[in-house]
Formats: structure tokens, C-alpha cells, sequence
């Protein structure tokens, strides 16, 4: 059965995320312990990866937890913002346009509140036939409905989709609902062995 749908990862896929920027720097300057912003948000009343909070209630938890005035703030979302964007795979982005017509294009996130709008950067939008953000449609991989959201909304079948993800537990989902699924190690390797499925399917 040929592949009819290639659906990528973003960040650690499309977006290289460099560790260094956020945030161990922003703790650095704020003169906090490492670990103290990612413990800054424990107490949120919802999981922001399926739309619970808001951005707004991220600043707030944050300013509130760590002591921050509305300066300190702004600049720790930025900080953050711009580790989650990281920068483009331009090998890895230009294989993936280059796959439309012949293929649907499409994209399933792990996402926050603020993601669509900040990775617009990248022109994901332009590129792609479909973004699913888990943020948005309430459903984070691996659940099996993540999955079958996205194929609904591509209007594909489960084996007509390939898939490329840097979580083996998002990989091993994808599987188990019939996708065929690559483990994202590096772009080259990638790209050899989705470009192997596509011709063994064809």
C-alpha cells in the first residue's frame, strides 16, 4: 500500500532545540538553582500539552512562583519562546516540502498554548496540508486518539501514513495504531529510511 501521508515531529524533528539556550541561562541571571523553572510551574490547575492552561496562566505561575516583577517575566517568556522554536532543519524541512504533491504533508506536535503562533516563523503552515497541535485538539501522543485525529483530518488510512518522531514512546504509539514510524537520530539517517518505507510501499 503506498504511503499517502508523511507527518513529521516538530521540535527535535523540524526544530533542532539547543538545551543551552533555556533555562539554564535565564536561572543564571535570575540567580536561581537549576531546576527552579521547570519547578515553577508543578502547580498549574491543568496539563498545558492538552490545552488546559493558557499562556497567560503560565506567566502568572511563573512571576508568582519565582518572584519575578512583570520585567523579569516578559523576558523569561521570551527566553523560553525562543529555546521552543529553536532553529530550522533546513535538509530535514526541504525533504519534507518536497514530498507535496505526490504526498500529504502533515504535522503532529507535542505542543503548549502559543506554539502555532510562535513557530509561524518557520512557515510550517505553507508547507503543510495539516498541523495538529495537542495544545489544540486535547490529545498529546501517545494516545491512540492523538493519532487517529490526525489521519481523520488528513483523510488517510492508518497504513498509508509514515510518520517521523525523537520519542521511541511516540514511535511505538504510532506503530500500534498501524502508522509506519521512524526514530528521528539524525537528518540523514531519516531521511534515508523514510525515503526506504516510500519506495517498499510503493
Amino acid at each position: 500500500m503506498a504511503i499517502r501521508a508523511v507527518v513529521l515531529d516538530i521540535g527535535g524533528v523540524l526544530e533542532v532545540i539547543d538545551d543551552d539556550v533555556f533555562p539554564g541561562p535565564a536561572e543564571a541571571r535570575l540567580g536561581l538553582q537549576p531546576g527552579t523553572i521547570a519547578g515553577g510551574l508543578a502547580r498549574l490547575p491543568g496539563d498545558a500539552m492538552i490545552g488546559e492552561v493558557t499562556e497567560a496562566e503560565i506567566r502568572a505561575e511563573w512571576q508568582r512562583t519565582l518572584g519575578l516583577d512583570d520585567e523579569q517575566v516578559d523576558e523569561l517568556v521570551e527566553d523560553y519562546w525562543r529555546w521552543y522554536v529553536g532553529t530550522i532543519d533546513r535538509p530535514l524541512l526541504d525533504w519534507f516540502a518536497g514530498q507535496r504533491p505526490a504526498r500529504l504533508a502533515g504535522i503532529l506536535s507535542n505542543s503548549g498554548p502559543g506554539a502555532r503562533e510562535r513557530e509561524r516563523v518557520h512557515g510550517f503552515e505553507d508547507l503543510t496540508d495539516d498541523i495538529v497541535y495537542s495544545h489544540e485538539v486535547g490529545l498529546a501522543k501517545p494516545d491512540p486518539a492523538a493519532y487517529d485525529v490526525t489521519v481523520r483530518r488528513l483523510g488517510v488510512e492508518p497504513h498509508e501514513v509514515l510518520f517521523l518522531d525523537n520519542a521511541e514512546v511516540n514511535v511505538e504509539g504510532a506503530r500500534a495504531v498501524g502508522w509506519h514510524a521512524v526514530l528521528h537520530l539524525d537528518t540523514a539517517t531519516s531521511i534515508a529510511e523514510m525515503e526506504r518505507i516510500i519506495a517498499a510501499e510503493a
